[in-house]
């Protein structure tokens, strides 16, 4: 079977779509172009698929690569058959083909090359190859007795037959299957508090839970996992594979040894056991363990893609002055105020917090700023003296009876943003403690473009981030940003280098070109003068121009998502409907009609497209710059704040979803920390994971089903909304 069929099978796909979406990745095509502008080729396959795809093509290119160096090395060896050669070429599985190499492997100093230096391989083949022999076996023993060599005595020779013996087995590809599968079946894994835990001073030892722990190993759940590996790593943890080795040891004896009974039994038994305990185990409970961890990887890892995703698409609140404030205590609270293109007006420090408590000073700055700028919105940075800024706010805008409100927004990651080269070079003549405060306010005028500057890791919405390979997580978080950017297209105009540097087909340089370009000539015109921007050939042109809009273009089909190379087809389509290009924000509902009445099909026929893409361009006729975002809950305003003493259980309230997890979904409802709809407080049917009916960013209707005052914490239900 070939690759592109493995890759068919696995995938449930047909082997010329996976042939068809491997070429255009070959030939530099992006993910979200080949979703959005290759459907007739792909058979309409999404972004998610695209990427399984092209995960899958590369861990098989991979597989092939390491197969032709493990063919060539075992066949310099000369011992390469032709039983081996068909087993090694049809693995599909890494692990497999390292099991079937690992007896050809060069190996370092060993007990067992030790002794086959020492001349007893024959010996050991002897004990394996004769289960009736009926001689004497000290006679066969004294032969391999070579004092040169080291053999002083038959023990000796035995002893070293016997490691040639165990290292066999551990070579056997069949017995690591066995034991690998039965480990990873039907063991079940545990933990237990360490005598004199080795952790690093400062360190506190919050694993009680899992001080006596045991799980199968199908049950346990990736955020156990990943808290039992930080535990152990941490010091505080001791933590093994408990299964049944009786059974296990017979298995290995059975599968290397298939006759019944050996005269060699009692040394067989011996040998099996040493394999095991020394060899075998060690080694695949280390697998069993990274495949645990890997699963607990990837599922940590899409569910922060998933929270990711959801925060990136937050709709933006246009059209509005906002203030900005980064709260602080010692430091002071920074102010920054932008206006509604997202501009920097201007910026100060108060000091309403302990241990300053200029208080009445700072709301008159704020007043004045508030009054002076008309601002329209306050956003304010959740973390420290966050809770201590919502009061002085809320108290500033009903002592003045002020028309403007506040938000909670989420900072992480902005004192990263802040002192960072791109912060610099957007604000040279402000200190980095001045700059957060703007990242703030940008954050609720528009949530994407700020957050593109921020390493999607500082962003705080997974959980276990730093415990999980960092690699894939930066993959995976980065495909995130790339598909949101493209989701919803960048105004050419205005991006800056950041979000244009995720646009498909783009790069940093050649981003930073084209806002060289714009600044020099004021603007963009159109799309086609994209192709004057130095480096951006045809290839990069095709690959990106779909996905930057225009507004201000003599073309209205420049700020929609029709890609240039249907400009013809459209026009072609409007005719048809005795329209013109310059109707099309009026009269999208027309097209719409037209096509339904004459057939998608035939009309896609006359104009020499596929009918997907017929299908794009009607909707997009419809809503010519329209912003996807849009379909997304507001966050929520408030101009009161909550505060937990006027908590009781069962008031109804609104949250807003901060951030979710595997146990459930952390809410903002306006106190100082955020409350816990814990899963099964959900719904009133059973559900798996809270992705199901939950993303970041929803604002939804909960109760309050209980509340810890002492601990400050409250927990929350969706049950029973009518």
């Amino acid at each position: 079977m070939d690759k592109n069929s493995r890759i068919a099978a696995k995938l449930n796909l047909k082997p010329a779509q996976v042939k068809t979406v491997i070429d255009l990745l070959n030939d530099g095509a992006t993910i979200p172009f080949i979703a959005r502008y290759r459907k007739e080729k792909t058979g309409g396959l999404d972004e998610e698929m695209l990427r399984k795809i092209e995960t899958e093509n590369m861990y098989l290119t991979v597989l092939e690569d390491r197969k032709e160096t493990v063919l060539k090395t075992i066949e310099e060896q000369g011992k390469l058959t032709d039983e081996l050669k068909k087993k090694i070429l049809e693995t599909g599985k890494l692990q497999e083909l390292e099991d079937l190499y690992l007896p050809y492997k060069p190996k370092r100093k060993t007990r067992g090359t030790v002794a086959k230096s020492k001349g007893l391989e024959p010996l050991a083949n002897f004990i394996i190859n004769n289960p009736k022999f009926a001689g004497d076996f000290e006679n066969i023993l004294e032969k391999y007795v070579n004092k040169e060599k080291g053999v002083e005595t038959t023990a000796d020779a035995l002893q070293g037959a016997k490691d040639i013996i165990a290292e066999t087995i551990n070579d056997n590809a069949e017995v690591r299957k066995e034991v690998r599968e039965f480990l990873s079946h039907n063991s079940k894994l545990t933990s237990h508090k360490v005598a004199k835990p080795t952790a690093k001073q400062g360190k506190k030892d919050v694993y009680e839970i899992y001080h006596e722990f045991e799980i199968d190993i199908l049950n346990i759940k990736p955020y156990q996992t990943l808290a039992i590996n930080r535990g152990e790593r941490e010091g505080f943890l001791k933590v093994g594979l408990k299964y049944d080795k009786e059974f296990i040891l017979a298995k290995i004896k059975k599968i290397f040894f298939p006759y019944k009974t050996s005269v060699f039994d009692e040394i067989l038994t011996e040998v099996v056991q040493d394999s095991f305990t020394r060899l075998i185990f060690p080694s695949i409970e280390r697998e069993v363990r990274n495949n645990l961890t890997a699963i607990a990887e990837e599922h940590a890892i899409e569910i922060f893609s998933s929270n990711l995703r959801q925060l990136l698409l937050q709709p933006p609140i246009t059209g509005k002055i906002i203030m900005g404030i980064d709260p602080g205590f010692v430091s002071g609270s920074k102010v920054a105020i932008i206006d509604e293109t997202g501009k920097y007006i201007t910026g100060t420090t108060i000091y309403p917090h302990p241990p300053q408590n200029r208080t009445g000073e700072s709301k008159k700055i704020l007043k004045e700023l508030i009054d002076k700028y008309n601002v329209d919105l306050i956003a304010i940075g959740n973390g420290t003296a966050s809770r201590e800024t919502e009061l002085l706010i809320s108290g500033l805008i009903n002592e003045h009876k002020l028309k403007c409100h506040y938000l909670i927004v989420n900072e992480a990651g902005a004192s990263v943003y802040s002192a960072s080269t791109l912060a610099k070079e957007e604000f040279p003549d402000l200190e980095a403690s001045q700059r957060g405060n703007i990242s703030i306010a940008r954050r609720v005028l528009d949530p994407l473009a700020e957050l593109v500057k921020i390493d999607p890791k500082s962003i705080g919405v997974g959980l276990y981030q730093h415990d999980i390979n960092q690699k894939l997580l930066k993959k995976k978080l980065d495909d995130v940003v790339v598909s949101c950017v493209n989701y919803v297209g960048v105004d050419l105009n205005t991006a800056s280098v950041s979000l244009l540097t995720y646009v498909s087909g783009l790069n940093k340089r050649i981003a930073k070109k084209i806002v060289e370009y714009r600044e020099s000539h004021k603007k963009f015109k159109n799309r086609e003068e994209l192709k004057n921007v130095a480096g951006l050939g045809e290839k990069l042109f095709e690959q990106a121009a779909g996905f930057l809009k225009i507004p201000e273009s003599d073309n209205p089909l420049d700020n929609t998502f029709i890609h240039p190379e249907s400009y013809e087809a459209t026009q072609k389509l409007l005719e048809m409907c005795n329209l013109s290009t310059k109707a099309i924000n009026e009269k999208g509902e027309i097209v719409e009609l037209f096509v339904r009445k004459n057939g998608a099909e035939k009309i896609s026929m006359e104009l020499g497209i596929g009918e997907p893409t017929l299908l794009d361009i009607v909707e997009n006729l419809k809503k010519p710059g329209r912003d996807p975002r849009e379909e997304m809950p507001k966050p929520v305003l408030r101009s009161d704040v909550l505060k937990l003493e006027d908590l009781e259980e069962g008031m109804k309230l609104k949250g807003t979803v901060r951030n979710i997890v595997d146990f459930g979904a952390f809410v903002d409802i306006g106190i100082k920390h955020d409350a816990l709809l814990h899963i099964s407080e959900m719904a009133d049917k059973f559900i798996k994971h809270p992705l199901e009916i939950l993303k970041v960013g929803d604002v939804i209707e909960v109760s309050v089903k209980n509340i810890d005052k002492e601990k400050e914490r409250v927990a929350l239900s969706m049950k029973n909304f009518k």
